[in-house]
């Protein structure tokens, strides 16, 4: 029978302001007996976990290190514990209030799987496996724990410890939208339009469903910072500025999915086998396209409800666009002389505009 036992830690509780988070110590080689490693994977469409794959070069470097003669690993981990870890304090007092002593109380149980495991970890994953993995008999780290609310808290907290640090982008912006409390204002611009764009990948009805290139959608093929960066005008400067509060930057999610989901649905009808083809076969689907048609989506639909969208005028619009646009061969003639090769426009703000200009004065008649 597997042992079940509670690890019981010496640890000094720190307030800060209404939460309260544990600086304590714990061998490493028994990290993995409580606490889980939660890797990002999407079950259905819901986002599960928030940790980057193991990086096994680095966690080879880290052992190795491990290994030799008077390592020492000073920076410590973070682990975000749930409701079956409990702190005790001592009857000893000391000399400020926002500090207590006192021990952690870890519950551990040796069959768990990972995800019934009482901590997960929110920083220090190259450590802890690089520990794991060294030939060492134990090896103390110092760790700062905090308890956590739920996945949300965890996943606000993962983003703010790492974000100093070169986290892709592609993960930041699936977490986004499962998480709560501020964020820094590059974070908090991005949580709607990443709200938006994750919709956007998986709801069923979407024009775009399993079509843009995320860690937990690597089948992908169209860019999510296109995506997300025709979303981000269109809120603050374009048509589904009408769906946004200004003043807490909060919005009408299902009637800003209904604009996008209708006019994109429109022009994949316009163009169904284009859409069907890798940015390196087309245009369209190309970040140069995608963030072109999002601003002629917001000339055409700036003042129109999402309900209205669909359209006999916005139709007509799109279709005039078959009269000039070389998504996948030929050449671009952008006018005042101007040719380009359809492959040679690219994902540059000079080429954004040029294009968004010529098919503006294509839907335009």
């Amino acid at each position: 029978m597997a042992d079940q036992y509670t690890l019981r830690l010496p640890a000094l509780e720190v307030r800060q302001g209404d939460r309260r988070i544990y600086c304590f110590a714990v061998d490493g080689k028994k990290l993995s007996s409580f606490t889980a490693v939660s890797r990002i994977r999407r079950d259905e469409h819901e986002l599960q976990g928030y940790q980057r794959p193991e990086v096994l070069s680095h966690i080879r470097s880290i052992r190795r290190y491990l290994e030799s003669d008077g390592a020492m690993l000073p920076n410590a981990i973070v682990l975000a514990f749930d409701q079956r870890t409990t702190f005790v304090p001592t009857q000893r007092t000391t000399s400020v209030d926002y500090s207590v002593p006192g021990e952690l109380l870890i519950p551990v149980d040796e069959a768990q799987a990972d995800h019934e495991k009482p901590a997960w970890l929110v920083d220090g994953q190259q450590r802890s496996a690089a520990i794991r993995d060294a030939a060492i008999d134990e090896f103390p780290v110092a760790a700062v724990g905090f308890i956590a609310d739920g996945d949300a808290d965890q996943r606000s907290q993962f983003i703010m410890v790492n974000s100093t640090k070169p986290l892709p982008k592609g993960l930041i912006h699936e977490l986004l939208p499962g998480t709560v409390g501020q964020l820094p204002p590059a974070y908090e611009r991005r949580r709607l339009p990443a709200t938006l764009m994750t919709r956007l990948n998986g709801d069923g009805d979407s024009p775009f469903y399993t079509l843009i290139a995320c860690p937990t959608g690597p089948d992908g093929y169209i860019k999510d910072t296109s995506i997300l960066k025709m979303i981000e005008h269109s809120l603050f400067e374009g048509a589904l500025y009408q769906y946004r509060n200004p003043e807490d930057g909060s919005g009408d999610v299902d009637r800003m999915l209904l604009h996008l989901k209708t006019f994109w649905r429109i022009v994949r009808g316009v163009f169904p086998g284009e859409f069907k083809l890798a940015p390196r076969e087309c245009r369209l689907t190309h970040g140069v396209g995608i963030q072109s048609l999002g601003f002629v989506m917001d000339a055409l639909t700036e003042a129109t409800p999402a309900e209205e969208v669909d359209s006999h005028e916005v139709r007509a619009a799109i279709e005039r666009l078959q009269l000039g646009v070389s998504w996948t061969s030929g050449t671009w003639k952008l006018g005042d002389g101007e040719e380009r090769r359809w492959n040679s426009l690219q994902n540059t703000p000079n080429d954004i505009r040029l294009l968004t200009t010529y098919l503006l004065r294509l839907v335009s008649g």
